[in-house]
């Protein structure tokens, strides 16, 4: 009988920190779905667009998650939904410059003019690009393009930094690596309820840049 509840409370514990560890992804989840749009066509115009760096290949060149970015960034663009395009991404290295192959590839593989193209290069992570963009390029809304299992997050990390956002799947394709991706993206979530509301990590600042949202 005594082994019986024991079971029994074990049971009732494991679910409950079963539903402890699903609640903050499904809180995300919730809270932003409705700032997604359904499909470019149902996009509200906004002054900027921020594209998040998503890794380059061995050749220097877009990955296929950073690709399908940059072209729907580039159809935002095209349609006259967006008047500036923030890339962000990682240039810790100077053999590793995302932010420039970004600009690059949308100016010759997209035919975007570079004077609609604004490069953030220390935007590390999604907190840092977030924070940047808001704190050193005045932006107080903006449409996040990115896929879709980064998007939540995403949205409410820079709704949390101070800009409205709403947000864009580009997802265009199967991933080789989607699977591995949306599972870290759980790690990911409690740790960008750390950086917001417990330890305020550092990032790279500097003067203020330019106002993208005026």
């Amino acid at each position: 009988m005594i082994s019986s509840r024991i079971s029994h409370y074990l049971l009732i514990l494991l679910i409950f920190l079963i539903l402890l560890l699903l609640f903050p992804p499904f809180l995300v989840w919730q809270n932003s779905r409705d700032s997604i749009y359904a499909s470019i066509d149902s996009v509200e115009a906004s002054s900027v667009a921020m594209v998040f760096g998503a890794g380059l290949t061995i050749t220097n060149t877009p990955s296929d998650a950073l690709m399908d970015r940059l072209t729907v960034a580039a159809d935002l663009y095209n349609r006259g939904l967006v008047e500036a395009l923030l890339v962000s991404g990682d240039n810790r290295t100077q053999e590793y410059n995302e932010p420039d192959v970004m600009k690059e590839t949308l100016i010759n593989a997209f035919s975007i003019p570079a004077d609609a193209i604004f490069a953030d290069y220390a935007g590390r992570r999604t907190y840092d690009t977030c924070r940047r963009a808001h704190e050193l390029w005045g932006i107080d809304h903006a449409i996040l393009v990115t896929q879709g299992y980064h998007l939540h997050r995403a949205i409410w990390t820079c709704e949390a930094l101070g800009i409205e956002s709403d947000g864009i799947s580009a997802t265009l394709q199967p991933y080789i690596k989607e699977i591995p991706f949306k599972i870290r993206e759980i790690g990911a979530i409690y740790k960008m309820f750390i950086d917001l509301y417990l330890i305020e990590p550092e990032i790279i600042g500097g003067e203020f840049i330019q106002d993208l949202d005026p």
